[in-house]
């Protein structure tokens, strides 16, 4: 028995029409009447009634075409569950805007331990550069500071991340244990390359000038928090930098948080709307768990007299 005259006989008995069942398996009626005949042959039994004008299941035919469909169904499953398993899923492929920003790479640690089949590609690139990436198609999920997303970016906010300054050890303010902004003023601040972290730059800038002062700025950038920490570290320059990247510092380094007022950072997971997928929907489930695991929008209490811990009484109130 050949799964051919299977198929052939399940077509015949949905059309009851030997000329119509060998149109639809593109082959000529007399082939297809001979298979027909091949299989009862093989059954030992009569499948068919036939005449010149009429076509009908036999008994025998109607108890054998459950099976036979039953059994095509179950063919056409192992086909392509073997088609499936040798043609990998494509990456997911993961923007971040630094590798020493903790956040991202925690979440696809997560995601990799819930989907330990799923191959992922990690793309350091800025903000900007994520959008446009997201938007043709390169990227399948990002993460940055969602200010102004383009059209079909959705995002979804996952961390409030306390921002602080980077310090060399032996600085002045390196004693504190937390820096008033406007004790920024008169430092040199290094920004990062615009084109990379435009929205930490603008963060910070908004910040000083909160706290009534505009930044004196190293005349210099940087495309990297590796590469700010060692200006940091030779006393060219202080950098603003969020909480988040604290694991990365390099030796002879501090890093202490900023107050009065107190800012957080906020991280937010970036997609294209249009092009939800399984990749997707793991990383938004994984960045979901950690929030509430490691508290991430929870904002850190400011100290007592610092003027943002009145305005959080003021929203919880």
């Amino acid at each position: 028995m050949e799964l051919r005259q299977l198929r052939y006989f399940v077509t015949l008995a949905e059309e009851l029409h030997f000329g119509r069942a060998a149109g639809r398996e593109h082959i000529v009626q007399s082939a297809l009447s001979q298979q027909i005949q091949r299989l009862e042959r093989e059954l030992g039994v009569q499948l068919l009634e036939r005449s010149t004008h009429h076509v009908a299941l036999t008994p025998a035919g109607a108890a054998f075409l459950a099976e036979a469909r039953q059994i095509l169904d179950h063919v056409g499953r192992a086909t392509l569950a073997a088609r499936n398993a040798a043609t990998p899923s494509p990456p997911l492929r993961a923007g971040i805007i630094d590798a020493g920003y903790d956040s991202m790479p925690q979440i696809l640690r997560d995601v990799q331990q819930h989907h330990p089949d799923v191959t992922i590609h990690q793309v350091e690139v800025g903000t900007p550069e994520q959008y446009r990436r997201l938007t043709d198609g390169r990227l399948d999920v990002g993460i940055g500071w969602a200010s102004r997303p383009p059209p079909g970016v959705s995002s979804e906010l996952i961390r409030l991340d306390p921002l602080g300054v980077l310090l060399p050890d032996h600085h002045h303010l390196a004693g504190l244990e937390s820096v008033p902004v406007s004790r920024l003023a008169d430092q040199l601040l290094l920004f990062g390359e615009e084109a990379q972290t435009p929205e930490l730059n603008e963060f910070v800038v908004e910040l000083c000038r909160s706290a009534g002062f505009t930044p004196n700025l190293y005349e210099g950038t940087v495309e990297s928090a590796r590469a700010a920490a060692d200006l940091v570290l030779q006393h060219r320059c202080v950098f603003c930098v969020p909480s988040s990247y604290r694991s990365s510092n390099r030796p002879g380094t501090t890093w202490r948080p900023l107050t009065e007022p107190t800012a957080h950072y906020p991280w937010s997971l970036l997609w294209h709307e249009t092009t939800p997928s399984a990749h997707v929907a793991a990383v938004l489930d994984s960045a979901r768990r950690l929030s509430r695991r490691l508290d991430w929008l929870e904002p850190v209490r400011p100290a007592p007299g610092d003027p943002a811990a009145a305005d959080l009484d003021d929203q919880s109130s």
